[in-house]
């Protein structure tokens, strides 16, 4: 299992820049190393106008694919779980992000955002984030906080992973807590 330090989790309400967080972690991670390789996704909000019709995810090199909407309407579709008001699109999801969790030799990093309730449809999603723990490869990922006071159990596992450092985001700590995640995953790469 991941090593102490190894798997640092961010979570915080919906809105707060969980997304956002790792993103600009990313993209300082790679240009301050650009032969640093990282593997994952991210979740991407769809909006038409000011309404957020869905989500799509995202690969790190950019391949892209639905996750869920409320727009799409197909006889396949009617088939697909519910989230809230949102269709999951399970086979587009894994299409992206299965791959991405493919443990290889010379990654040094994995970026998963989200570990929630969408992705944790995929039957497939969570055994595979969990090769990535057994790896003992740094995970920067995301998880929703406790709906109702309940975590889902995928979810739960993880926090209690012993490998596993909690950050919770606000609006008033992003910056912080972005520059302390970023030292963190400079200092764990390097003794890599």
């Amino acid at each position: 299992m991941a090593g102490p330090g190894k798997c640092f989790l961010i979570t915080g309400p919906p809105g707060v820049g969980k997304t956002t967080l790792i993103m600009r972690v990313f993209e300082t991670l790679k240009a301050s190393n650009p032969n640093l390789k990282v593997q994952g996704f991210y979740t991407r909000e769809i909006r038409q106008g000011s309404e957020r019709v869905g989500f799509e995810v995202v690969t790190l090199d950019g391949r892209r694919g639905p996750l869920a909407s409320t727009t799409i309407s197909s006889p396949e579709s009617l088939r697909w779980p519910n989230v809230g008001k949102y269709r999951v699109d399970i086979a587009s999801f894994e299409s992206l992000a299965l791959p991405e969790l493919q443990v290889r030799e010379d990654t040094d990093l994995f970026i998963i955002d989200e570990v929630g309730k969408m992705e944790m449809y995929s039957s497939s999603f969570f055994p595979a984030v969990l090769k990535v723990l057994e790896s003992n490869i740094p995970v920067l990922a995301s998880v929703p906080i406790p709906k109702f006071g309940r975590d889902i159990p995928g979810v739960a596992r993880l926090k209690n992973h012993p490998g596993a450092t909690m950050f919770t985001l606000s609006t008033s700590n992003r910056d912080a807590v972005k520059d302390q995640i970023y030292s963190i995953l400079v200092d764990s790469l390097s003794k890599q």
